[in-house]
């Protein structure tokens, strides 16, 4: 059944690749009403055999587990890691971030040694991963419970760190930690005032004044 379901998804996708978000997420929510009765770890499984189908089949398999009743509490370390191989834009290491990996982390599936590990990868997608894997610990929507603990750990990991696609994760991490801990998030940028990037210290210390990223 498992593989069955993934070849089907597979040529589906293949056959009529969506035009756009909208026209995708129709195809994702009739799946997981297909998958409905199945087991978390049957989901899984079809998550793993179609998360190498391009962008479609990587985040199709990550809604697939995040929208599974028991998804995400089913997962192992090694499943995660390997759903999140090969990423190489925002879009993809976004959602497995937000949907899979820091949820995961969330839950205590996912050790923080593999979080910290990838902070310090030379792939500049690993380090943004691991930076935005803090969302899911302190954004409500999701299913954040506020951390500031693993959140500013993570953070002072990658104070140095310039890569643009690191720095922007970094401003939004502490500014989804600001509903929880404000003045955890004020000592930080006080700490690190002077290895901080400009962009960094502009957005939070907005969103802190004003509750908004941008003027």
């Amino acid at each position: 059944m498992v593989t069955s379901t993934a070849t089907a998804i597979k040529q589906a996708l293949r056959r009529t690749p969506p035009a756009n978000t909208p026209a995708w997420r129709i195809l994702r929510r009739q799946w997981s009403r297909e998958l409905r009765s199945s087991t978390p770890k049957a989901v899984i499984a079809v998550a793993l055999g179609i998360v190498d189908e391009g962008f479609w089949g990587r985040v199709t398999a990550y809604e697939l587990i995040l929208h599974h009743p028991g998804g995400i509490e089913a997962l192992t370390a090694p499943a995660v890691v390997r759903l999140g191989r090969g990423l190489s834009d925002w879009a993809s290491v976004d959602t497995y971030a937000c949907y899979v990996a820091g949820p995961a982390w969330r839950e205590g599936v996912l050790p923080t040694r593999v979080v910290h590990r990838w902070l310090v990868s030379k792939d500049r997608w690993l380090r943004r991963t691991g930076v935005v894997c803090t969302v899911a610990l302190n954004i409500r929507a999701r299913g954040g419970r506020g951390d500031p603990a693993r959140t500013l750990a993570v953070c002072a990991k990658v104070i140095h760190d310039r890569d643009d696609m690191v720095v922007k994760a970094l401003s939004w991490a502490l500014r989804a930690l600001v509903e929880w801990d404000r003045k955890a998030v004020q000592s930080f940028l006080a700490t690190h005032d002077g290895a901080l990037a400009a962009r960094v210290k502009r957005e939070v210390k907005l969103k802190l004044r004003t509750g908004r990223k941008n003027g």
